[in-house]
């Protein structure tokens, strides 16, 4: 199974790796087919990849890290150094070009940055669990670390040391994909429980906005900022291409109630209020726009809600229900099928191209500009 993917068709090349212990570079003929270049066998599997296109520069992560340098022609892969960073297998390699740093992260639960012209370990920060996400902002030294428990963890990177800036808790599952926009200053991270949330950094600190449009775990995320336009990609095998040059809302927080707060029927466990009006408990829902606990009864209702990030039918309250116009209901993102199970994705804004590998082992490379324009 093919695990990670990269392309960069300003070279015409693709750089891949897989599972089977194998760097693969493929270059773009005349014909516009891809034929094999350079072919590297690794000591073990790679966990994870980094490729820096103005330095050629691989940055590979397997029980070590070990770095290649690519010829101009992407005929040549030439070993540079190898890096003993981690106590058990990397999960995430990032390379810092500004900052010549290469950040990683290992099943050890550490996070470590070291100086990519030395190979000088510059720090090191323990983890509370596994990392599988890893972005950073080179306006603020901040790296953000996306984690097996959910939460995404915001640090402030110095030469030598680092600082813990804050964490935000908002995933059920954990952290499979994050993808940062430095100009509006927006942090994205994609989960196992199926949803993308929208972290607000810069303009309005702390605002969460909810994206849910697949059926299964989010596997790649993308974001084109020129148009302003998420890209997803998930297990179901679903592409979704969010617009995010709209005013989005945040979803309210679910209330507790012991009885509907329509009706006001005892949920349940409120045994007094069931004893007291000899009435059977009923089972408690929330509705996804005003985030009342309601009854079933109460609650017959379904609808999307795409600004508020529900590009399926969610329950709704039917109050709340006869306030959402057909406009309301306007989709806010274009869904396609990619055929296969993504693994891995990456999209390039120079050609418009994405390419996504799966666990069918098949690599396809998609033409997004019809789409994301």
């Amino acid at each position: 199974m093919i695990f990670n993917c990269l392309l960069y068709q300003i070279n015409q090349a693709c750089v891949m790796v897989s599972l089977h212990r194998t760097i693969r570079v493929w270059l773009k003929r005349d014909s516009g087919q891809y034929w094999p270049s350079v072919y590297q066998t690794l000591s073990s599997s790679c966990s994870c990849m980094a490729f820096n296109p103005e330095t050629r520069r691989l940055s590979m992560g397997m029980d070590t890290g070990s770095e290649f340098i690519l010829s101009e022609d992407y005929n040549k892969m030439t070993p540079a150094r190898t890096y003993q960073a981690h106590q058990g297998r990397v999960t995430v390699v990032l390379f810092v070009l500004e900052m010549e740093w290469l950040l990683s992260t290992g099943q050890d639960k550490n996070f470590t940055w070291h100086c990519s012209e030395s190979g000088q370990q510059l720090g090191t920060y323990r983890t509370s669990t596994w990392v599988s996400g890893l972005q950073f902002d080179v306006e603020t030294r901040h790296a953000f670390v996306g984690d097996q428990s959910g939460q995404v963890t915001i640090l402030k990177l110095e030469q030598d040391n680092c600082s813990l800036v804050t964490t935000f808790k908002g995933h059920t599952g954990n952290v499979t994909a994050l993808c940062w926009d430095p100009v509006q200053r927006v942090l994205f991270s994609g989960s196992s429980d199926h949803s993308i949330i929208m972290w607000d950094i810069g303009g309005r600190k702390g605002t969460a906005i909810e994206l849910q449009g697949h059926n299964d775990k989010v596997q790649g995320l993308c974001y084109a900022s020129h148009t302003r336009q998420l890209i997803s990609g998930s297990s179901d095998g679903g592409i979704v291409i969010w617009n995010m040059d709209v005013t989005r809302q945040e979803t309210p927080e679910w209330l507790d109630s012991d009885s509907c707060q329509k009706c006001e029927q005892p949920f349940f466990w409120n045994f007094k209020q069931m004893w007291d009006s000899k009435k059977i408990g009923l089972r408690q829902h929330h509705c996804r726009k005003c985030g009342q606990a309601v009854c079933g009864k109460c609650s017959s209702k379904r609808s999307t809600i795409p600004l508020m990030g529900f590009e399926f039918e969610v329950r709704v309250c039917d109050s709340c229900y006869e306030s959402i116009t057909d406009e309301d209901r306007a989709p806010t993102a274009t869904f396609h099928d990619s055929k296969h199970s993504i693994v891995y994705m990456h999209y390039e804004p120079t050609t418009g191209n994405l390419l996504t590998s799966g666990t069918d082992k098949v690599v396809k490379l998609w033409d997004m500009t019809p789409v994301v324009s």
